[in-house]
């Protein structure tokens, strides 16, 4: 029996598998695309914020981000030293300054994303199985058994379900998903105009949104329809034509389209992220519009949070209790960018009214202390597990950078305190240099009793 079968083999799926390895569990993924499949499906590019860059720093994976994005001329470009700490609703969150340590961010094509985090995570000893489309699940006493499409099952002590907003895993562990239907469109295909210089992009057009070129060779359009009739059909030229004369007032011709897709502002959020044996990670656990680049990093920071725990109660070193703090702890966060997500929705609608609230915003992130806010908001840099904690350091991100390739929990000492980093790199316990009250306890909380910690020295 597998200790813990992951279904779906994207970003989420890929770093909790490995961060399940370096916990000492064996995951194994089944993701029912293959290969050629999954790189079909991206469109548009993929911002890592700099919250979960750090995390990524955590296992030396953000040297292999690097190489990738130089690899990507005219994609992407590394953003250390760039003032640009991403948007909202498509106004700029520019920082006045940039500190030589800031967290580097990187935008990369979500099937690149996957092939780094795939490589890291064999290369760990995990295995993926890809062409394995699981359709049901079942918990029994000791195990769950996921079903797959061809009449096989695979058993594990825990299932975690990463398979993306209509998640089987979801649906069959009977977890609502309660929320708001989608009010927009958004459409992003590969294709060309005959006059790519008749039409201005803009994120608050006449008619919604629409981007030509923002990456190349894609178009891009956003209209507040009520949503798409059918997601999943094929994308025509005469389409992509129509929306952009929408959207736009433009009538333009579109000269080739070779694939593209649509999306939604559905904002849905599973009522809980855990039934019994099985859990969810990801867009399983929560969905909304992508606008602002929130989702990806969300799901992330679900796996970093999620694989050290999941680790410890699969090698019985700790309580099945301890993932009740997964729920506790993720979903207030996914609450917030829910809220902030359709509150961006809300100030791309055109119209004169959202256009003078737009200027008043931008007004707002001329003073300092609330662009800041903006920024740690859309970045994840405001997460705190623990509010309210003495030393208020507990529950937030550790304040030095720090690397653990395998995963270990940190001790660091100097410069007047010490504190201990869980592997996920959030303090779980603080205190000045020389006491060490309540420490055994956070150890055994991070470690499952055993003291398998690295300590650091920091002058």
């Amino acid at each position: 029996m597998n200790d813990v079968i992951i279904v779906g083999g994207g970003p989420v799926g890929l770093l909790l598998a490995g961060e399940l390895r370096l916990a000492g569990a064996d995951p194994l993924v089944l993701e029912s695309a293959d290969g050629s499949a999954r790189g079909n499906r991206s469109f548009g590019l993929r911002g890592i914020n700099g919250r979960t860059s750090q995390s990524l720093r955590l296992r030396g994976l953000t040297d292999a981000f690097s190489k990738v994005q130089a690899e990507m001329p005219g994609l992407a470009r590394q953003l250390r030293g760039s003032r640009s700490r991403g948007h909202f609703a498509g106004l700029p969150l520019v920082e006045d300054e940039v500190s030589p340590d800031a967290a580097v961010g990187f935008i990369l094509r979500q099937h690149v994303l996957e092939r780094v985090l795939a490589e890291w995570a064999t290369g760990l000893g995990v295995r993926i199985r890809t062409g394995h489309e699981v359709v049901d699940i079942a918990q029994e006493n000791d195990a769950v058994r996921a079903v797959l499409a061809d009449g096989r099952s695979e058993r594990a002590a825990y299932l975690v379900g990463c398979d993306g907003g209509r998640s089987v895993v979801r649906k069959r562990a009977g977890i609502a998903f309660p929320g708001t239907e989608p009010t927009m469109t958004g459409r992003v295909a590969r294709a060309e105009l005959a006059d790519p210089g008749a039409v201005k992009s803009s994120m608050h057009g006449p008619g919604g949104m629409v981007h030509v070129g923002m990456v190349p060779g894609e178009i891009a359009t956003m209209e507040f329809d009520g949503g798409p009739e059918d997601r999943d059909a094929p994308m025509t030229a005469e389409e992509m034509r129509a929306s952009v004369g929408r959207v736009s007032g433009i009538d333009v011709t579109v000269t080739s389209l070779d694939g593209g897709i649509r999306f939604s502002d559905n904002t849905r959020q599973a009522a809980t992220y855990r039934r019994g044996r099985v859990l969810l990670a990801g867009d399983a656990a929560h969905v909304h519009s992508p606008i602002g680049g929130q989702g990806l990093n969300l799901g992330l920071q679900d796996a970093m949070n999620l694989g050290w725990k999941l680790g410890l109660v699969v090698r019985g070193a700790a309580p099945e209790s301890l993932l009740d703090t997964y729920t506790a702890e993720r979903h207030p966060v996914g609450e917030r960018v829910l809220r902030n997500t359709r509150a961006q929705v809300a100030l791309m609608r055109p119209g004169p009214q959202v256009a003078a609230l737009r200027e008043v915003l931008e007004e707002t992130l001329g003073i300092p202390a609330a662009k800041r806010h903006f920024i740690a908001m859309g970045n994840g840099a405001d997460i705190d597990y623990a509010p309210g904690s003495v030393p208020p350091l507990v529950g937030r991100f550790a304040p030095l950078p720090l690397l653990s390739e395998d995963g270990r929990a940190l001790l660091v000492s100097g410069a007047g305190s010490t504190f201990l980093a869980r592997p996920d790199g959030y303090v779980a316990w603080a205190a000045p240099d020389g006491e060490t009250a309540g420490l055994d306890e956070a150890l055994a909380l991070v470690t499952g009793g055993v003291y398998k910690v690295k300590r650091v020295f920091k002058m």
